[in-house]
């Protein structure tokens, strides 16, 4: 596949209400990215490099920083943070919340697993390989924890900055993490949505343990 093939057809992606503009920044982070992701099969992590990146997706390295500050974001950043945020809110009022988050995220694993299936290996074969890739997104786990603090906060009355909601949210997002390692540490023996009901069935029940 061409570095510069247009950005992939998706259920959460897909969207026609997208202008010209933002699909062409899609369309150029999925080109970089695919990039990064072929000069990592060919000769692994710490050899490739954004010069590299920039001439595989026929870009310029200024352009690769513009997207992606560092080239652990380029491994771990998605389009999909935004758009599941939206998609909760269109979630209907009276649904409880964890069935909410349950569908949503389900919908995103099935997007993920159909449309990129070995760049979501590679992946999470990154994060338990690589330090600075495991270090990177645990930094950017708070962005991610804040967008979806505004749903809980939406959906709960709570205030966003609220003690519990943010506690709530970063437990949250700790838990989903947890699902790419674990799934990688286990040589991808297990299944993507079988392991999410699993964390949020921790996180909405508690840890039982062999005594309870």
């Amino acid at each position: 596949m061409s570095p510069m093939t247009p950005a992939r057809r998706s259920p959460l992606t897909d969207r026609p209400q997208l202008g010209l503009r933002e699909r062409k920044k899609i369309k150029t982070r999925t080109a970089i990215r695919d990039a990064t992701y072929a000069l990592i099969k060919e000769q692994g992590y710490d050899a490739t490099t954004i010069e590299q990146i920039a001439e595989r997706a026929e870009v310029s390295p200024s352009t690769v920083f513009r997207y992606f500050p560092t080239k652990e974001d380029i491994v771990l950043t998605d389009e999909y943070d935004p758009i599941l945020l939206d998609e909760l809110r269109k979630r209907p009022a009276d649904e409880p919340w964890m069935d909410s988050l349950r569908y949503v995220m389900r919908l995103a694993i099935t997007a993920v697993t159909q449309e990129e299936p070995e760049a979501i290996k590679l992946r999470s074969h990154l994060l338990v390989q690589v330090p600075a890739v495991r270090s990177r997104m645990l930094e950017s786990m708070s962005v991610t924890g804040r967008m979806l603090s505004e749903a809980v906060a939406e959906r709960t009355g709570l205030d966003q900055d609220s003690f519990e909601a943010r506690v709530f949210t970063m437990s949250l997002i700790g838990g989903l993490s947890e699902i790419s390692l674990y799934w990688a540490e286990h040589d991808f023996r297990d299944d993507l949505g079988d392991l999410l009901d699993r964390a949020l069935d921790v996180i909405e029940h508690g840890l039982h343990t062999k005594n309870t």
